[in-house]
């Protein structure tokens, strides 16, 4: 039992490992065993497809053999050539006497016909077995009379000849068939691709369409009242300096969520779609805006901001500023603020730490962090955000593309 499995699971092997093969080594071996095949049949005399007296020397079939197994080297690449010259061959070998390792080589290269050749060549091929069958077995029993020489030529030829087409037909049906398969399978996938593609822009309009409607409808009421209200008297320039702050920050949230709706709105495929104009150039307006709510900021930034970061880190780290600065004001209003932003050779690591407030909730459900670690995230950084040393501290490292870590 053992052994049995032994033996099934090596020709498994050996028959995947000739599947691998490229075309012309899988040729090649054809070829090969041929001729080994047609060797030991012409040394052990066991060549002729029936016995005949003749004066023929057997160099002679040794020659018309060698010369179809030339020919079918080419049964691939030009079957149809190699078909028509292996005929003329088999003519020959039948005047003189059918050789069994002729006709063999011969079948094969009728199932590669089929196989490879152009579809009318293998639709040809049914009638062009029976041809060659037929003229076989006449040529058989003319050089051996008798009706049991016919009968046996019968059976010995039209296996041969007819059994290989019949093979190579179903062989290639069922090839058409695979690729038919495959090619709608490969339009399903296009059509559900597109489907998806319709879905997303769809829900995407609709989030505009929103965003446009409700949100940025409040943003512009609340910059034009915070215009109207600067335009009244008031001699508190504090309060002055919050409405100004009102309003700046209304008018730039506004440009960012026509932004975000132009880019909602236009094709998810378009690689030069616009982006929020929020990057860390516009860092000042933000601390301003801090300062202007009442929180006591400390500034550290220790980098050279003539040189350019990638858009996606440059980005992100606005953002995550931004949100932390929201976030201190928030829970911890009028405490004080450390924002420390550097850069070295190879990441960007900004820092926002604000002091603990019991009194400061701000009702949050920590969405504001999960974006921040979902945005770090989607530029390979990494962030942690939670209490240390009494303080609530935000850290966030972000990697700059194209440098050796």
């Amino acid at each position: 039992m053992c052994c049995d499995r032994a033996v099934q699971a090596g020709i498994t092997r050996a028959v995947s490992g000739l599947r691998k093969l490229p075309e012309w080594q899988h040729d090649a071996l054809i070829v090969i065993s041929s001729l080994l095949v047609g060797s030991v049949l012409f040394a052990t005399g066991l060549y002729p497809l029936f016995r005949l007296d003749d004066q023929i020397p057997p160099w002679v079939r040794v020659l018309l053999f060698g010369g179809i197994c030339v020919v079918e080297a080419f049964r691939r690449i030009a079957p149809g050539t190699a078909l028509a010259v292996g005929t003329a061959f088999l003519f020959v070998d039948c005047v003189i006497g059918v050789s069994t390792p002729t006709l063999v080589v011969y079948a094969d290269l009728l199932y590669a016909a089929t196989l490879y050749g152009p579809r009318r060549l293998s639709r040809d091929m049914v009638p062009i077995a029976v041809l060659t069958s037929i003229s076989t077995i006449t040529a058989t029993v003319l050089l051996v009379p008798g009706w049991r020489a016919t009968v046996l030529a019968a059976f010995a030829v039209l296996p041969f000849l007819l059994i290989p087409v019949w093979w190579a037909t179903n062989v290639r049906q069922h090839q058409r068939m695979a690729e038919v398969e495959r090619a709608n399978t490969r339009q399903l996938a296009k059509i559900a691709q597109l489907d998806r593609t319709a879905a997303v822009a769809a829900e995407r309009a609709h989030m505009a369409r929103d965003l446009h409607d409700v949100i940025a409808g409040h943003l512009s009421a609340i910059a034009i009242q915070a215009e109207a209200a600067l335009s009244l008297k008031d001699d508190d320039p504090m309060t002055r300096v919050v409405l100004k702050s009102v309003r700046e920050n209304s008018v730039s949230a506004l440009d960012e969520m026509r932004a975000m709706i132009n880019l909602l709105r236009a094709d998810v495929t378009d690689p030069d779609e616009p982006t929020a104009p929020a990057r860390l150039a516009q860092l000042s307006r933000l601390i301003e805006s801090a300062q202007a709510g009442g929180m006591r900021l400390d500034v550290r930034v220790e980098y050279d901001d003539t040189e350019p970061l990638p858009a996606a880190v440059d980005l992100t780290a606005y953002r995550i500023a931004q949100e932390a600065l929201t976030n201190a004001m928030k829970h911890a209003p009028r405490t004080n603020v450390v924002l420390d932003l550097r850069r070295t050779d190879t990441e960007m690591v900004l820092e926002v730490v604000n002091e603990l407030c019991d009194g400061g909730d701000g009702g949050g459900l920590g969405t504001g962090l999960l974006n921040m670690r979902e945005r770090t995230a989607a530029v390979g950084g990494s962030l942690t955000a939670g209490p240390a040393d009494g303080a609530w501290k935000v850290r966030a490292v972000l990697p700059l593309p194209g440098v050796e870590r």
